[in-house]
């Protein structure tokens, strides 16, 4: 018996041993890369860094500039205009792509694959395809319209445009994945409860709100979460596009977090920022989780 516990104690010994070598230097990543800068940004955010002199103590100085400040409300307000306008219109039209991606049309493999790839690409290519696009000069958008005698507008040039410009090209890099996790879920649904509805008479519309939108809700709560996380941290889009302009009309939350950091080397004050953009996200996370307890419905 002796031998038998040695031999096993042997093989635990050697298993472990085994487990740390290929868990460790992920564990290590995660801990230089990932803790302790999220751990020192919270030290941070009650002090005043501008990475060439000592840090000084403000307490909560930084969280009063902060509330105070137009910059702040001004981006808070951009951010939820973009979201606001981004989640409604990518969830609709995911919604109508998977539900006739979900159809047997022979085309079907070919549509969906060219509305993936915006989706594998980068974001820094996407937007400058955009910013060729809705250039009001030599945009290929601006051309077409002018074809059938309409005057485009300034889109990224003009201030009433540019965030609906940067909506239209995040819907357009995002609604493949959309599609495609809504269609996973449309898939899932089992035939059997349209060929009750049908005995019953119910067809078209009826069948979408009585059937498939309930059915689709876990998945449907789903992209939901996932866009809106997203979209509090909208940022590549912006820089690339407009870069926070024109007259600071697309300066975002994450926008003014680098500016303030990388521009101004105000660290402290960044990190602030940042804690409140988590506190937001956090707290809407909350309340979907909630909704969901009162909207989403199981098979």
């Amino acid at each position: 018996m002796a031998v038998v516990s040695k031999k096993v104690g042997e093989k635990n010994w050697v298993r472990r041993l085994w487990i740390t070598f290929f868990l460790g230097p992920h564990l290590i990543g995660m801990l230089v890369f990932l803790v302790i800068p999220i751990l020192a940004s919270f030290v941070l955010s009650f002090a005043e860094w501008d990475l060439l002199t000592p840090a000084r103590w403000l307490g909560l100085d930084n969280y009063a500039a902060l509330l105070g400040s137009a910059d702040f409300w001004d981006a808070l307000k951009h951010t939820f205009y973009f979201i606001f306008g981004y989640l409604p219109l990518v969830l609709v039209l995911g919604l109508g792509l998977a539900l006739l991606m979900n159809k047997n049309l022979r085309v079907r493999l070919v549509f969906r694959v060219a509305f993936f790839l915006p989706v594998v690409s980068a974001w820094v290519a996407v937007a400058l395809l955009w910013k060729w696009l809705l250039n009001p000069r030599y945009g290929l958008v601006n051309w077409l319209l002018g074809l059938v005698g309409i005057e485009g507008p300034g889109w990224i040039f003009d201030p009433n445009w540019a965030m609906p410009s940067i909506i239209l090209a995040s819907v357009w890099k995002d609604l493949g994945f959309v599609m495609m996790i809504l269609l996973a879920g449309l898939q899932g649904i089992a035939p059997d409860y349209y060929e009750a509805a049908s005995l019953d008479g119910a067809a078209g519309f009826r069948m979408l709100r009585s059937i498939t939108i309930p059915l689709l809700s876990p998945t449907i709560f789903f992209v939901v979460v996932i866009s809106l996380v997203n979209s509090f941290q909208v940022f590549d889009q912006v820089y690339v596009m407009t870069a926070g302009g024109p007259a600071g009309s697309t300066q975002v939350l994450v926008g003014e977090i680098v500016n303030n950091a990388f521009r101004y080397s105000r660290f402290g004050y960044a990190s602030a920022m940042s804690w409140v953009l988590f506190a937001l996200i956090f707290i809407v996370t909350l309340v979907q989780l909630w909704l969901q307890k009162r909207m989403v419905h199981y098979q």
